[in-house]
């Protein structure tokens, strides 16, 4: 089968690799969409030991089954692989559990490729209506789902009533932004560094935004909900700063660093942080059933792309020359 390759920090090679064969209990998946996500832009970097090169990376997919009574059948992927016994996974946190594994990191390949192989349970079928392309977003979508749940949870007050800032306008803010719309929240307001992605935000969904800084960034102690969809030092100093007493903080971001926390306000005015890592399997079939139903909007801020042509995606995302929030990968285009 042919693949992207990640063979070395900033490199990435389409290539023939040899094609998987399913273990018992798993199923062939022909991936027909795949998403590029910020994980995976880490370990381009070199940044991510779990991710060693040479690897296939890639984990946001959807395709068709290859083989067996569901041969042909529609479906996205649910990455997360748990140890169902898992005390964690009993609990329906699999997302937690230290037996999880991930497309993407060794000892699975990811889905920069033909076909990958996942257990059965992993498979979420969607309908014939919902294109491809956007059944790849599952994933996604699932991580902002979950972390709009937990700062609702969270809150003192209805998120109807709430202040809502989205740090970030990649793929994950910008679905936290679209849940938390979906959710009732009244006032959402996206912070983005990047003008053309921007503008792309306010084009495509109609959400206020801001650039760090300028004169449209909230007002220190305003903000009922941060959800922190970066995690850079910057970010967090920016979401303690705006964040009212009582308020809470969602670390969405996995870059590295504790850098920017204000714990002494953390303190005096009971702010409350909370990480938000990856989604239940709830979350995630919650999140399919709103994408199969149109309710997350037409979902014109992904640009598709050939497999072959994944290195270039790449390279403009890092450059800063990519406009869609989300770049999805099509194999057999």
């Amino acid at each position: 089968m042919k693949a992207l390759v990640y063979t070395a920090p900033y490199a990435l090679a389409y290539r023939d690799e040899p094609d998987p064969v399913a273990n018992p209990g798993e199923l062939l998946v022909k991936i027909e969409a795949v998403g590029i996500c910020g994980s995976d832009m880490h370990a381009y970097h070199g940044h991510d030991s779990r991710r060693p090169p040479p690897l296939v990376l890639g984990h946001e997919a959807a395709g068709r089954i290859v083989g067996g009574p569901r041969d042909g059948e529609r479906v996205t992927i649910n990455p997360l692989v748990v140890d169902p016994a898992c005390p964690y996974a009993r609990e329906g946190r699999w997302h937690l559990s230290p037996t999880r594994q991930i497309l993407s990191m060794p000892p699975r390949p990811g889905a920069f490729a033909e076909y990958v192989t996942i257990p059965e349970g992993n498979l979420v079928a969607v309908p014939d209506g919902l294109p491809i392309a956007h059944a790849a977003l599952a994933e996604p979508i699932a991580v902002s789902w979950h972390a709009v749940r937990l700062g609702m949870q969270k809150l003192h007050l209805p998120l109807a009533a709430a202040r809502v800032v989205i740090l970030g306008g990649g793929a994950i803010g910008l679905a936290a932004a679209i849940v938390a719309r979906l959710f009732g929240a009244g006032e959402i307001l996206i912070c983005e560094a990047n003008p053309l992605r921007k503008a792309a935000i306010t084009r495509t969904e109609g959400f206020a935004t801001h650039a760090p800084g300028d004169v449209f960034s909230p007002a220190a102690n305003s903000i009922d909900l941060v959800i922190d969809a970066v995690g850079a030092g910057a970010t967090r100093a920016a979401a303690c700063a705006m964040v009212r007493p009582g308020g809470v903080i969602v670390h969405l971001g996995l870059l590295p660093g504790h850098e920017g926390l204000d714990i002494r306000k953390i303190t005096l005015q009971e702010i409350t942080l909370t990480g938000s890592y990856c989604y239940t399997p709830q979350d995630f079939i919650h999140g399919v059933d709103a994408l199969a139903a149109g309710r997350l909007g037409e979902l014109g801020w992904i640009e598709e792309r050939p497999l072959r042509e994944g290195a270039a995606a790449f390279a403009d995302i890092d450059a800063g020359r990519a406009i869609a929030a989300k770049i999805v990968l099509r194999p057999a285009a």
